[in-house]
């Protein structure tokens, strides 16, 4: 790969931005190197600075389900934009989003736009606790539901490929209301319940994670959690940011048949603009203001231009809704069975996660069913893998702790050439 201008172009951005990023695991921190600078994307292609085109397993971390650059959404935003940028008073697009969303998903009485998942999760607990006048918040060890105050207690992502289990700049208080379990692990979390009991506010998750890798979850365990949230009259909240409009129209939850209290979404409902949104049961979301007491307010929620991308984004899966996500699960599966087959020939200490149409490979030889687990994994190989795989043309995440994500744009043709790609890059991770 040629790097000379997004070289130059990642000095000029260390003088303005911290680390030269606007986040994190843009920095390629966890795997050493320098940064590419992208400058457009076509379909299943992200093109840097230097003309070189690569196949695009980020996606833009899972909100481009449609691939880059879509005619639809394109034309939904130049649309859009002719009739202004941003109003600050309800338009009509907004409602035509929400309305979008209520009817495609059955746990949504009620519906907040935001400007990111991380908005929709920080108002999700602030919300729960309003709504049940009591103060702790459950997570799991490894999840990561954007920058709030009491998500970066043992958080997964760009925490963990930093080496950082914690953020400074965290008050104590906000620890102490913070209780911090193994995922998958219904013994701890019954314990928690015993211990805490009707202080417990609410419990967020990932139904599928997909900042520690893929980790699936196990039904007892939420099954357990349910069960435990209705019993003890705290909120169940889902953090289906990555998974919404994902592995299914009704996510996660639909997959796995439970429903939660309130759902954070973002990403795809946004087609690629920076929207977000959390829905609920109604008489908890009817604690919003300006019908409740839960403040919570922003200049460019329900922006136009979201509005407008988000509600082409949904459209365009619900148009083909029977056969789009099998399709992605194809391809998504083409992969996993092909690295699988793979690495069975090798006997490499490696393994594949999937859900739908997110995956990682896991430089473990058992998929991981917790944080802890995941982190066993061997990162010097990785680092090894993930430089392979650019210098052969495919944008793996930067990191052992994050998901891949296809777009509909990702056909058979495209993924032989992935496929091809990762298997000489396992081979050169465990060259002699």
């Amino acid at each position: 790969m040629k790097t000379i201008r997004s070289e130059e172009l990642f000095a000029q951005a260390r003088q303005v931005f911290p680390g030269g990023v606007n986040s994190p695991v843009r920095s390629f921190r966890s795997v050493g190197g320098r940064p590419f600078v992208a400058v457009r994307g076509s379909g299943p292609f992200i093109v840097d600075a230097d003309g070189n085109e690569l196949i695009d397993l980020v996606g833009s971390w899972g909100a481009l389900i449609h691939g880059h650059s879509h005619p639809d959404i394109e034309a939904a935003i130049h649309s859009a934009t002719k009739d202004g940028t941003s109003f600050g008073i309800t338009s009509e697009r907004e409602i035509r989003l929400g309305q979008k969303m209520k009817s495609l998903l059955p746990s949504a009485d009620l519906i907040r736009l935001v400007n990111s998942g991380t908005e929709a999760c920080m108002s999700a607990i602030r919300l729960a606790r309003g709504f049940t006048s009591r103060e702790i918040i459950i997570k799991f060890e490894g999840t990561y539901h954007g920058h709030g105050d009491s998500f970066l207690v043992a958080a997964g992502s760009g925490l963990t490929a930093q080496s950082t289990p914690d953020s400074a700049g965290i008050p104590s208080n906000t620890l102490a209301n913070t209780v911090v379990l193994p995922f998958n692990d219904s013994s701890a979390l019954k314990q928690a319940f015993e211990k805490h009991g009707e202080k417990i506010a609410g419990v967020m998750l990932e139904v599928v994670c997909g900042n520690m890798g893929v980790v699936l979850p196990e039904y007892d365990f939420l099954n357990s959690l349910r069960s435990l949230c209705t019993q003890h009259k705290s909120v169940l909240i889902f953090d289906e940011v990555m998974t919404g409009f994902r592995l299914a129209m009704g996510g996660a939850q639909e997959i796995y048949g439970i429903s939660p209290d309130l759902t954070c979404y973002g990403k795809i409902i946004g087609g690629g603009l920076p929207v977000g949104a959390y829905a609920g049961r109604k008489e908890i979301m009817e604690m919003v203001a300006p019908l409740g007491s839960v403040y919570q307010a922003g200049t460019l929620s329900g922006n136009p231009l979201g509005a407008a991308a988000g509600l082409a984004s949904l459209e365009l899966i619900e148009k083909d809704r029977k056969h789009f996500y099998q399709k992605l699960d194809y391809h998504a599966n083409e992969w996993a069975d092909a690295l699988n087959a793979h690495i069975e020939s090798r006997s490499y200490p490696v393994c594949v996660a999937r859900a739908g149409s997110m995956f990682t490979v896991f430089f473990t030889s058992e998929a991981p069913r917790s944080f802890a687990e995941a982190r066993q994994c061997d990162l010097e190989r990785f680092k090894k893998f993930f430089w392979s795989l650019l210098n052969q043309g495919v944008y793996y995440p930067p990191s052992q702790f994050e998901a891949c994500f296809l777009s509909a744009r990702h056909d058979s043709e495209i993924m032989a050439r992935a496929i091809e790609a990762s298997c000489q890059a396992l081979d050169e991770a465990y060259a002699k």
